[in-house]
């Protein structure tokens, strides 16, 4: 059971790196302004996240692998409640773009949690 979990973590951050690359504008919109360098950020991004599936993906190195991915998407929680902060400045009127923006951040969560699970119980 526990390596199906890790597998599914592993396909889940293949898919997400993937998508830096197949849809790099989408993904930089998430990223804060302040920050700068989006598309580099993304492009590292992409490619940390594919790299970490092969962490998770090889027994030895699964444990490793789910506390880099618990922390990669701990970053990646700076830039959902950064676009959370945005929505709620811009359109604060709008519930469903605030919906929207919160559920990403609470979704984040939830993988952290994956991560550390999949990290723990090697």
């Amino acid at each position: 059971m526990n390596s199906i979990v890790a597998v599914a973590l592993a396909v889940f951050l293949v898919v997400n790196g993937a998508a830096h690359f197949v849809r790099p504008d989408c993904v930089r919109r998430l990223v804060p302004s302040w920050l700068g360098r989006a598309r580099m950020l993304v492009a590292v991004g992409g490619v940390a996240l594919i790299a970490d599936s092969v962490l998770l993906l090889a027994p030895r190195s699964r444990a490793a692998g789910g506390w880099i991915a618990a922390a990669m998407i701990s970053v990646f929680v700076v830039a959902h409640l950064d676009g959370l902060a945005r929505v709620a400045a811009e359109r604060p009127r709008r519930a469903r773009g605030l919906a929207s923006a919160t559920v990403k951040v609470l979704l984040n969560f939830a993988y952290i949690g994956w991560a550390v699970a999949v990290a723990t119980t090697v």
